[in-house]
């Protein structure tokens, strides 16, 4: 099957926990919520579209997310409706294909190219997931639909909230062109400096680097760099792909040198990490941490304990027990992030015994 004959939507739900969370209690709605918790240690999990209007984001300090919007309201999470909510979304669209890749409970990329239903274009099948969506949760979706899954997913933030958006694969390289390297899904902060520095700042900028050039800087990753640059990614849609860790990173916009500093980041990551594997319903034994220096080497440390983490707390200690010996650092840090793997439900069988350290 050649890459223009796919048809490929990637549904992402509007502020999902946020949203979840103001259709179930109306006083909520209009009001900017964040989901998560308000006390000094507390770390936005999600907010609402109204919160985020004042720069209020997930992963960020609560302190701070007051000081930015003082009339925001937190809301403690509820992951077992927003799992429920989520079965309910998976189940429209199996109504129209099998092949189905999950992200997260908010969002999933959908291969339409034979659908299960008699449909004329996956524009009319994104269009009618969206409105089925709607009427079954009362919450709102965007979607993006084109011939590969990075250019869906590009399509999906162009017209949020509660829009659509198509990418013909006559659109392809040109939209791709137009946008900074930030904007790319796949590319994240730390790459896109380093990108800026080389003079890459657009997807034409992008395209006009040979290979060559590009694996000499980037490695591995230059050949997906190098496809994207062009409207190309060959990637399948992966139906039951199995899900080995779980994590989340922070790249700073200022180095970081000292511990206290560190630690504000370590709560937030922990936090983050911990909000993921709970919407998941999952935990896991091996914390593993990673720190990146400002010339851009970097180290890996990791801790399988004996038993699973239990909940953000239990993981910002795990994680601060193996950033410490990292300080004080000889350079400046650039890049923090923090996995749980090992996974198992939370609520199933205890992990072998078994203790083991690597860095």
């Amino acid at each position: 099957m050649t890459r223009a004959c796919r048809r490929i939507i990637h549904v992402d739900m509007d502020a999902f926990y946020a949203s979840v969370e103001q259709r179930d209690n109306p006083a909520l709605r209009g009001r900017p919520v964040a989901v998560g918790s308000a006390g000094r240690r507390g770390v936005v999990a999600a907010a609402s579209y109204e919160a985020r209007r004042f720069g209020v984001r997930s992963a960020m300090p609560s302190v701070t997310a007051l000081r930015q919007c003082p009339d925001l309201v937190f809301v403690p999470p509820r992951f077992d409706v927003y799992r429920a909510v989520s079965a309910q979304v998976q189940a429209i669209f199996s109504r129209f294909t099998s092949l189905i890749q999950p992200l997260s409970l908010d969002e999933a990329y959908l291969d339409v190219t034979q659908p299960l239903l008699p449909c004329p274009s996956a524009t009319g099948i994104a269009t009618m997931i969206r409105e089925q969506i709607y009427a079954e949760t009362g919450l709102t979706a965007s979607a993006g639909v084109s011939y590969n899954k990075f250019l869906a997913k590009l399509a999906s933030d162009y017209r949020k909230p509660d829009g659509q958006f198509v990418i013909t694969p006559a659109m392809g390289a040109d939209f791709v062109a137009g946008l900074p390297v930030e904007a790319f899904h796949g590319i994240g902060p730390a790459t896109a400096a380093r990108m800026n520095a080389l003079g890459i700042r657009t997807g034409l900028d992008l395209r006009g680097q040979p290979l060559s050039r590009l694996l000499r800087h980037f490695g591995k990753a230059a050949g997906f760099y190098h496809g994207i640059a062009r409207g190309i990614d060959e990637r399948p849609v992966e139906v039951n792909r199995p899900r080995r860790s779980v994590g989340a990173e922070q790249t700073f916009d200022t180095d970081i040198h000292d511990w206290a500093a560190a630690q504000v980041s370590i709560r937030a990551l922990a936090h983050r990490v911990w909000s993921r594997c709970q919407a998941r319903d999952l935990t896991g034994v091996t914390v593993t941490v990673k720190v990146r220096y400002n010339d851009f080497r970097q180290i890996v440390r990791g801790r399988t304990g004996l038993d699973a983490v239990r909940d953000d707390a239990d993981l910002e200690q795990r994680a601060c027990g193996l950033f410490m010996p990292c300080f004080p650092p000889a350079r400046g840090i650039r890049l923090m992030g923090i996995t749980v793997s090992g996974l198992r439900p939370a609520g199933g069988t205890p992990a072998p015994q078994q203790l083991a350290l690597f860095g």
